[in-house]
């Protein structure tokens, strides 16, 4: 009998012993819940500081990230402006160029002269050439000069009383030209005016003088041309 009561004493224990481990057991698995949701909530704070720390850095490379895409960008939209401004000015630069050469063109053109142009057929000019005229021009020219303008029948007067040599060639080509305007051209020779005059040279004769101890000394026997032109005298 005493060992049934053991047995039974030992059986009591142990679901004792049972009972108190199974609400030990949940106990720590209560205990475990704040455990995990402990772990949980740490995770999700780790997570959102390093949430924050990312978007931080990412907020900290973002304007930076812009300020170099705006260096890129500044850069590019400058260059763009240039060749804008570049392609206006050489637009305005082309009708500024037209324009002046224009002008150039219109400053060129030669301004309409006042006076009234004389017709040949309305001014007849007669002329007269004498050349190979054994006078030298510069002795020429001297009495070309004193006549040039004049009416003829002052320069026949004038040169029949020169003294110079060349005065009595002129005053032959003078009364040719006369003879001309008379004959071809039906004007009359005393009512003339002596409009131009020119002596050009002609070819040198060359020639030797003997001289003492053998030698030779050059003679140049110079030769002129002379042309005259006679315009009738015009009715006041």
């Amino acid at each position: 009998m005493a060992d049934d009561k053991d047995i039974k004493d030992e059986a009591k224990a142990d679901e004792a012993k049972a009972a108190d481990k199974a609400e030990s057991k949940p106990a720590a698995k209560k205990e475990s819940k704040p455990k995990a949701e402990k772990k949980d909530a740490a995770e999700k704070d780790d997570s959102k500081d390093s949430g924050e720390k990312a978007a931080k850095k990412e907020s900290k490379k973002a304007p930076k990230a812009d300020k170099a895409d705006k260096a890129e960008k500044a850069p590019k939209a400058d260059k763009a402006e240039k060749a804008d401004k570049g392609k206006d000015e050489k637009a305005e630069r082309k009708p500024r160029r037209r324009a002046k050469k224009a002008d150039k063109a219109e400053a060129k053109k030669p301004a309409p002269s006042r006076r009234r142009r004389r017709d040949t057929e309305e001014v007849p000019v007669v002329r007269a050439s004498a050349k190979y005229v054994r006078v030298a021009p510069r002795k020429a020219r001297l009495i070309a000069d004193q006549v040039r303008g004049m009416h003829i029948e002052k320069a026949r007067a004038l040169l029949a009383f020169s003294p110079r040599g060349a005065a009595e060639d002129i005053h032959k080509l003078i009364d040719s030209a006369a003879a001309n305007a008379e004959n071809n051209h039906d004007l009359v020779g005393d009512e003339m005016v002596i409009s131009s005059i020119t002596v050009d040279e002609g070819p040198t004769l060359r020639r030797f003088r003997p001289r003492a101890l053998g030698r030779a000394t050059p003679i140049n026997k110079r030769t002129s041309h002379i042309a005259v032109a006679l315009t009738p005298v015009e009715d006041d």
